[in-house]
């Protein structure tokens, strides 16, 4: 399942810099180096907000109700102040209990979960031994999640749960990767 708006793209560029250069350590060390990477940017999925508790079923076997829509759908992103912090994404304002024994007048995946805006990006580099016979080093520097910022994932959709609204996962945060490849 994919957001509403989507931009994925890849890229590979040869940095130009000391690729000419009349120094040979210089062209060596320092020239030859390739960018690449994949950038993904999405608005949030949406949300399907259900009831926790008894009247979630209604007394009817694989019913789910949702609550009443009592207000406007407000995402205040604030960081809590509690000694366990969690981020409210969805205010619980906006929405109320049906009356008993009635159903919900929300609308199905009414509210919209974080976005996000990942970069994925390698620096990698050939050393080359002898271009007759093919052998080569590769030396590799990848990044996932490369400018490390907090990408949520989920927010807790049961209305009534003492967690409603709260984001309650998020997606890996910045990792390093070095590698070096022999071709011979």
């Amino acid at each position: 399942m994919t957001g509403t708006n989507i931009l994925l793209t890849n890229l590979i560029y040869d940095l130009p810099f000391f690729k000419n250069s009349s120094s040979r350590f210089m062209k060596t060390a320092l020239g030859g180096w390739t960018v690449s990477g994949v950038v993904i940017a999405e608005s949030g999925l949406p949300i399907n907000v259900g009831i926790s508790g008894s009247q979630s079923v209604n007394g009817l076997p694989n019913a789910t109700n949702r609550p009443d829509l009592s207000g406007s759908i407000f995402y205040p992103h604030t960081v809590s102040t509690t000694l366990e912090q969690s981020i409210q994404w969805i205010s619980p304002s906006a929405f109320s209990l049906p009356t008993l024994g009635g159903w919900g007048n929300l609308g199905y995946d009414a509210a919209r979960g974080p976005g996000r805006d990942n970069w994925d990006l390698s620096l990698f580099k050939s050393f080359i031994f002898s271009e007759n016979r093919g052998s080569k080093f590769e030396l590799r520097v990848e990044t996932f999640n490369t400018w490390n910022h907090t990408e949520f994932n989920a927010v807790s959709s049961r209305f009534g749960a003492s967690n409603f609204g709260q984001v309650t996962s998020a997606f890996d945060p910045r990792v390093f990767q070095l590698g070096g490849k022999l071709y011979f």
